[in-house]
C-alpha cells in the first residue's frame, strides 16, 4: 500500500529511510509546539487551545502535502507570521485576535484561488528577488526585536524608544546561554539543535527555581477557546486588506522558497528545472492555512527546516505523514509546553531571526535601485512592529525609485499593483 501511494522505489528509498527522515524533520521544527502558543497567547487566545490547534495543523497541513503532492515537506505555524498576528494586528493595530485569525482564514482562501487558477507562477515570477529577500530579511528582524524584548534585553525607554535591559538578570542569562547553545548545536549538524537548547534552558530555569514543574504527559487540552471562534465578516474592514495581503504575499513567498529549496536539495526538480506537482503543493498549503484559522492558529506555511528530512534520505510524502503523526502524538506533551520559559522561546526566535537575516547575502548591493528598497523594506517592519507595512513601504520605494532612475521597464504589473495597494493604503487607510 505505501508503495502504491508514495511510489517509493521510483524514488530510490524505503520505508525505514521516510520514517527516520520524518523524524529528523519533526526535530527540527517540534520548537514551534511550544513558541507558539506562547506567542498568540500574548494577544488574548487560550495557550492550551492554541496548542491543540498548532499540533492540529500542522498534522493537517503535513499529512496533505505528503498524501496530495508527494513531497517530503513538513507544514506548521509560519515563524514571522505569527509574531505579525500578536505584536502586528492585535496588540499594534488594536484588533481582537479573532478578527486576526479572520484576516489570516481570507488570505487562505485567496492562496486557494491562486492555486486553483494558476496565477500563482505569475506572481511569484513577477515579484523581484531582491524583495522577496527584503523580507525575508525584515521578518528576522522583526523576530530578532520581539525575541530580545521577551527575554527583557531590550526594553522601552523614554528618551530614545528602546534601551538595554539588566543583562545581570537570571532571564537575560539564560537566554543568552540558550542562544549559544542553539547555534553551537547547530552549527555542529546536530539534529533537534533548536528543539534540545530550549529544553536545556528550561531545566536550568527549574533548577534556578524560575520554572514551575507541571509534569510530562495528560490529556490533549480543549481547544474550544479557539475553535470556529474566528472572525470572518469583520476581517473584510477596508483597513485590514493590507494584513490579509501580507498573510497571502509571506505565505506565498515563503512556501514557494521552501519547496524550491527543499526539492533542489533532494534532487526532485524535473529535467527543465521546474517542480512536479507544483499546484498540489500550493494547494496542500494554502488549505492548511485555512483549516488551521478554523481551529485556532496563524498561517500555517512549508517548514524550510524539511531540509533536515531531505538530508536523512527523506524523498516522499511518507516522510511528512510520519511528521504528521508525531505531531498528533504531541497532543499528550502539554504540560510540556506549558513549562517552557518566555526567556527559552526567545533564544529559538533570536536563532531562527538569524537565519532569515542571513539571505542578505543575496543582495547585489552594487545597484541602488535593487539594494535600498531591501533596506527599507527589512528596517521598516521591525522599527514598525508591522510586516504589512514593510511591504507596503518596500513595493512603494521599488516602483518610484525604478521609475525615477529611468528603469521603469524593469518593473512588472505586479509590482505597480501591490505599490498601488500600498501608496492607496497610506493616502486613504
Amino acid at each position: 500500500m505505501l508503495e502504491k501511494l508514495f511510489k517509493l522505489k521510483e524514488h530510490g528509498t524505503d520505508v525505514k529511510t521516510e520514517v527516520i527522515a520524518g523524524v529528523s524533520t519533526f526535530l527540527t521544527m517540534a520548537y514551534i509546539i511550544a513558541v507558539n502558543p506562547g506567542i498568540l497567547s500574548t494577544a488574548g487566545m487560550d495557550f492550551g487551545a492554541v496548542f491543540v490547534a498548532t499540533c492540529i495543523a500542522a498534522a493537517f497541513g503535513s499529512a496533505v502535502m505528503g498524501l496530495l503532492a508527494n513531497y517530503p515537506v513538513a507544514l506548521a505555524p509560519g515563524m514571522g507570521l505569527n509574531a505579525f498576528f500578536t505584536f502586528g494586528v492585535v496588540l499594534g493595530m488594536g484588533h481582537s485576535w479573532e478578527v486576526a485569525l479572520g484576516c489570516v482564514f481570507w488570505s487562505g482562501i485567496i492562496f486557494v484561488a491562486l492555486s486553483a487558477f494558476k496565477i500563482r507562477e505569475w506572481i511569484i515570477n513577477a515579484i523581484p528577488a531582491s524583495l522577496k529577500t527584503g523580507i525575508s530579511v525584515g521578518i528576522g528582524l522583526f523576530l530578532a526585536i520581539i525575541g530580545l524584548q521577551n527575554a527583557g534585553v531590550v526594553i522601552d525607554h523614554p528618551a530614545t524608544l528602546v534601551g538595554m535591559g539588566d543583562i545581570s538578570s537570571l532571564p537575560v542569562l539564560l537566554f543568552f546561554a540558550g542562544f549559544v547553545l542553539i547555534t553551537a548545536l547547530y552549527h555542529r549538524g546536530v539534529t533537534g539543535s533548536v528543539v534540545i537548547g530550549i529544553v536545556v534552558i528550561t531545566i536550568l530555569g527549574a533548577i534556578f527555581g524560575d520554572v514551575e514543574y507541571k509534569g510530562v504527559m495528560s490529556m490533549p487540552p480543549s481547544i474550544a477557546p479557539t475553535f470556529m471562534k474566528i472572525d470572518i465578516m469583520g476581517a473584510l474592514n477596508a483597513s485590514l486588506i493590507a494584513v490579509i495581503f501580507a498573510f497571502l504575499f509571506v505565505d506565498l513567498f515563503d512556501t514557494s522558497g521552501t519547496l524550491v529549496a527543499v526539492a533542489q536539495k533532494g534532487d526532485l526538480l524535473d529535467k527543465d528545472g521546474k517542480l512536479p506537482r507544483l499546484g498540489k503543493a500550493l494547494m496542500a498549503d494554502s488549505t492548511a492555512s485555512v483549516a488551521g484559522s478554523l481551529m485556532g492558529t496563524s498561517t500555517t506555511t512549508s517548514y524550510i527546516e524539511s531540509s533536515a528530512g531531505i538530508a536523512a534520505g527523506g524523498r516522499t510524502g511518507l516522510t511528512a505523514v510520519t511528521v504528521a503523526i508525531l505531531f498528533l502524538v504531541s497532543l499528550f506533551f502539554s504540560p510540556l509546553a506549558q513549562m517552557i520559559p518566555a526567556y527559552a522561546s526567545a533564544a529559538a526566535l533570536v536563532f531562527v531571526a538569524v537565519l532569515m537575516v542571513s539571505t542578505i547575502v543575496n543582495i547585489d548591493w552594487s545597484d541602488l535601485t535593487e539594494s535600498a528598497p531591501v533596506v527599507v523594506t527589512a528596517v521598516m517592519m521591525p522599527l514598525s512592529y508591522s510586516i504589512a507595512e514593510g511591504i507596503a513601504a518596500g513595493f512603494v520605494t521599488y516602483a518610484v525609485i525604478k521609475v525615477l532612475s529611468g528603469k521603469s521597464k524593469e518593473i512588472s504589473i505586479s509590482v505597480y499593483a501591490i505599490a498601488g495597494l500600498g501608496l492607496a493604503k497610506y493616502i486613504f487607510l
